[in-house]
């Protein structure tokens, strides 16, 4: 959600347990850019008055699956996932690129309401400016995409089922 003038959507109701619940997951491979991606994820949330919960794992590629299991054993509204992947001299890059966020997608399709502040980069450089709170601010801008898709989420009502052959008692 970079950019001021995209549509956001904010819910100001409760979750069905009280005000919602945010799980951040962070990859602190290279600590110091995770720290200032963690400084803008908490700030967001807090400016919303949501409560959240952190946990580490090793790295961007844990993230989807840190998430998944999270999901079944404990209820959050939505999900930060933060970390940095620095370009090196292999293809290992692409690998843990492309499979963290695709990992990441595929939750999101399947309504886990998550913002994606895992960095991709070239250098360390570049991961410092975006991680940065007071200029890039991915690690809020992420936090600030899983709020908005938490408060689509809990701002839509339960469909109704339909009548007819496919309705309730229909059989």
């Amino acid at each position: 959600m970079a950019g001021s003038n995209q549509a956001r959507h904010r819910y100001s109701g409760g979750s069905k347990a009280g005000k919602p619940r945010i799980l951040i997951v962070t990859a602190p491979f290279y600590r110091h850019i995770a720290e200032k991606l963690l400084q803008g994820a908490r700030s967001a949330i807090d400016a919303e008055g949501w409560s959240w919960k952190e946990i580490e794992v090793p790295g961007a590629l844990e993230i989807p699956a840190a998430i998944g299991i999270a999901s079944k054993w404990e209820r959050f509204d939505g999900y930060v996932a933060l970390g940095c992947v620095i370009r090196g001299e292999t293809t290992h890059y692409e690998t843990v690129c492309n499979e963290s966020a695709r990992g990441i997608m595929q939750l999101n399709l399947q309504g886990a309401c998550i913002g994606n502040g895992v960095l991709t980069v070239e250098n360390e450089e570049q991961a410092l400016e975006r991680a940065d709170p007071g200029r890039g601010d991915k690690g809020g801008e992420a936090a600030e995409a899983a709020i908005s898709l938490v408060s689509l989420r809990l701002g839509l009502t339960e469909p109704e089922m339909p009548s007819g052959p496919y309705g309730p008692g229909a059989g």
